[in-house]
Formats: C-alpha cells, structure tokens, sequence
C-alpha cells in the first residue's frame, strides 16, 4: 500500500509465491521508463517511503542509480587529487609553476572537447547517423570516467613531451622564443604521429556494433586529436608566447617546498650519433 502511494509509482504487486516466511518480495510499476530521466525522482521518493523499515529497493534503474552517486559522488575529490599531483610533480620536473597550471587547465580543455563530442553525437543526435545509431538522450554512465581516465593521462603525456623539451631549450639558450621553437620542432611530429595513431585505432574501434564501445572510441578518438592539433600545436605555443618569461617563474617558497636548488637543472639531452 506504501509503495501504491508514491508518486510516479502506478501500482505494485506481491503474489503469494514470492513469500518466503517473513520474507516478501514486492514488484513495483513506474509510471515512465526504468532509463527515463524521471525515474530518478521516483527512485528517491521510494527510498523515503522504504526508510525506517527492513525493505531495500533493487531493480536496474536502482543500481545504476547507486552506481552513478557512488562514482560520481566522490569524482570531484579524484579530480582533486590528481590535478593536485600533477601540478607538484610538474612544477618539481620543470622547475616552473605557470607551466603546470597551465598544462592542467589546457588537459581540462581537452577533456571538454571530448565530453562535448560524445554527448553531440550521443545524445543530441548530431551526425549519428554517421555510425547508423539513434540518440539515445542520454549517455551510458561509466563512460564519461573511463574518457577522463584515458585521455587526461594521454594529454599529460603529449604534454610533457613538448615541455620537457622547451625546458631543455630554455636552459640551453635563455630564450623562450627559441626554446618555443626548438620545442615544437623536436616533438612536433613525433606528437601528431602518435595522436594520428591512436586516433585511427580508437576510429576503427567504433565501427564495432556495440553501442557503449562506440560511445567511448569516439569520444577518445575526438579528445586526441583535439588535444594534439588545437591544444598543442596551436594553444600551447600561443600561451607560451605571450606569458614570455612568466612561464619559468617559479617563488623561492615554492623551490624550498620542491627541495629545488637554483643550479639544478634537467638532464642533457642526448645526442644523436652521426
């Protein structure tokens, strides 16, 4: 009678055959679809009414709901941690604090991109029929973290690369024109290489009939290439040149924190053989 009683839920039954001693197990009906977004307020307010009581409630749409306040409820605490990671070990490798902030919010940029593709195509329906599927106006949960997962540590990766290298170059030279330059000339190609590889794998990846895998291949595919042309062929350089000699400022707080000494310096790069 309780569960009648609840909005958006239409009626409930409980057979005599689903008893078990004191045990019963109840069906409820929704009024919308189990994958309807209304079901999350049905869910809640059957929650409520269970409150206080030894019943639980199960059911697909319940557990991907419990799935998706799991993850999700404790995503921003991830993100925290990692972003924090990263800026100390970046601003520790590259003796720099402008340019692990810089790369973490251009890594983020990245990541927008490639949200925005999946939920374009996926939900919105834009190009779909491309890979001949129906929006579904919504996307599958687990695939926004495992994009997270994937491409920020791919991003980070292009990321060093290119960095790494203008370091070296500005040690060498003491200019960041000339080290901007030297960097995009030593890594430019190597980084657009493995971007076009990846991409065309993950492309390849999303001819495959399942809905979920092309969901997550084309967001991966969009995200790379994103990240290797618009970020760090165009955005990375650009940011460098007008921050100049900003992006190695580093405060004497900072280097005593990161035990970085004033002489030290990246290993040499090595040189190749005639």
């Amino acid at each position: 009678a309780k569960l009648k009683a609840v909005p958006g839920v239409v009626g409930a039954s409980a057979p005599a055959s689903w008893r078990s001693g004191d045990d019963y197990l109840v069906e409820a009906f929704p009024a919308v679809d189990g994958a309807a977004p209304g079901i999350q307020s049905t869910i809640d307010r059957t929650n409520a009414v269970l409150s206080g009581t030894s019943a639980t409630l199960g059911g697909v749409a319940a557990v991907d709901r419990d799935f998706v306040h799991a993850v999700y409820g404790n995503f921003p605490y991830v993100l925290t941690f990692v972003l924090v990671l990263t800026l100390i070990l970046l601003a520790r490798a590259f003796r720099s604090i402008v340019l692990p902030i810089k790369a973490a919010v251009l890594n983020l940029v990245s990541l927008a991109a490639a949200f925005g593709i999946v939920v374009l195509i996926f939900q919105w329906g834009h190009g779909s029929s491309l890979w001949n599927i129906t929006a579904t106006q919504a996307i599958t949960a687990w695939i926004p973290l495992m994009i997270f997962a994937f491409l920020f540590g791919l991003s980070m990766d292009y990321e060093v690369f290119m960095l790494t290298r203008m370091r070296e170059a500005y040690d060498e030279t003491g200019s960041t024109s000339k080290a901007i330059e030297l960097g995009l000339a030593r890594t430019g190609k190597l980084v657009t290489s493995a971007a076009l590889i990846l991409m065309f794998a993950f492309l390849v990846l999303s001819s495959s009939p399942g809905f979920e895998v092309k969901e997550f291949a084309i967001g991966l595919a969009a995200g790379i290439i994103f990240d290797a042309t618009v970020i760090r062929a165009l955005l990375v350089p650009a940011l460098m040149r007008l921050l100049g000699d900003a992006n190695w400022w580093m405060p004497q707080w900072t280097r005593r924190a990161l035990f970085i000494s004033r002489r030290e310096r990246l290993p040499e790069p090595a040189t190749e053989s005639a």
